[in-house]
């Protein structure tokens, strides 16, 4: 951000007396980690601060720092539109549109505070007369690192503002694997370390805390993987009736995507999951190296992200959305040779 958009941030927070915090329809780590850690941040400044998430996020994110205090729009609508209302600035984190906040998009369309985004997803829209957005960041918990930093602040960060923004990077970088993960990135984490965030307890609360049902479902995912040898490329499908089998919670196919990546020779996969109630079949993508997911997934499955992680949906059926998938993937042979 240039300096004078972080003086004029300032300034307007400075006159602020009610903040909005809002994070993406179904958020990940990424987006309830940088949104609690701006809640922690603004309300030892002594702001007037609520998060107000579209719907409900992941049990393995519900130990995090202040997550008690979240306000979920789906079931409490009543409260939230007049917090939206009256508040003097809204920050959008982790999306760059607010197409991506579902039944709150109309209300925040009409809300006449100041937006200010904070994402690190391509092509933004204009909503936000105080963007800071940058593709090339890890995670948008890395920018509310450097937005504090920007401001002068990052003494004020405590362990709770550490512990989340660390989940935040952890969970979307893979645990540092993945390609956005810069020598910045390190720095970040190692002061966020010094700060308090303690590294083994965070992993252990997303990754090694699993519920029985959650494993029988990876092995029903495991056992609908399919290959395609030739084409690089793996797949995995889940239908509503198998999810309902093995009682599906919010969250419980995160990282799935990942098992058909891992295996040797692949550099594009994808997880298709029916969601019945919402008429839609919801998608995740992932790759290796150059083949930009984000392209293909905006120019087949309504979706987009980033170069090696994006998402997707289709609202056809299962079936239909898999013959398109397959269907599709040939265009793309020479790149997925590379």
């Amino acid at each position: 951000m240039i300096e004078q958009s972080i003086l004029e941030i300032t300034s307007a927070l400075s006159r602020a007396n009610n903040i909005v915090i809002v994070p993406h329809k179904g958020p990940d780590g990424d987006a309830i980690g940088s949104t609690l850690a701006l809640y922690h941040f603004l309300k030892e400044k002594g702001h007037h601060v609520n998060v107000i998430s579209p719907n409900d996020y992941p049990d393995f994110l519900k130990w995090l720092p202040g997550q008690e205090d979240i306000l979920i729009y789906e079931k409490d609508y009543m409260i939230c539109k007049p917090l939206i209302a009256d508040a003097d600035i809204i920050f959008t984190l982790d999306f760059n549109d607010l197409s991506r906040t579902g039944d709150m998009q109309d209300p925040l369309t009409e809300a006449t505070a100041t937006f200010i985004m904070i994402d690190h997803h391509p092509e933004p829209a204009t909503y936000a007369p105080h963007t800071y957005s940058d593709a090339t960041m890890s995670s948008t918990c890395q920018m509310v690192y450097q937005f504090i930093e920007k401001l002068r602040s990052v003494k004020s960060i405590t362990p709770e503002i550490a512990t989340c923004l660390y989940t935040g990077i952890m969970t979307d970088t893979g645990s540092f694997r993945f390609r956005s993960t810069s020598s910045q990135t390190h720095k970040v984490i190692a002061d966020l370390i010094e700060k308090g965030a303690d590294n083994a307890k965070i992993h252990q609360q997303i990754y090694d805390t699993s519920s029985e049902s959650r494993l029988k479902l990876l092995g029903v995912a495991l056992q609908n993987l399919r290959v395609n040898k030739e084409l690089r490329t793996a797949y995995i499908t889940l239908s509503q009736e198998e999810l309902d089998k093995n009682n599906f919670k919010k969250g419980d196919t995160e990282g799935f995507v990942n098992y058909g990546l891992s295996l040797e020779g692949i550099v594009f996969a994808a997880i298709f999951i029916e969601h019945k109630v919402d008429g839609i079949i919801k998608i995740s993508f992932r790759s290796k190296g150059s083949f930009n997911v984000n392209e293909f997934a905006r120019a087949h499955f309504h979706g987009g992200g980033h170069v090696n992680a994006a998402g997707g949906k289709s609202t056809i059926s299962l079936e239909e959305t898999i013959v398109k998938f397959n269907s599709t993937i040939p265009q793309y042979s020479e790149q997925l040779s590379l």
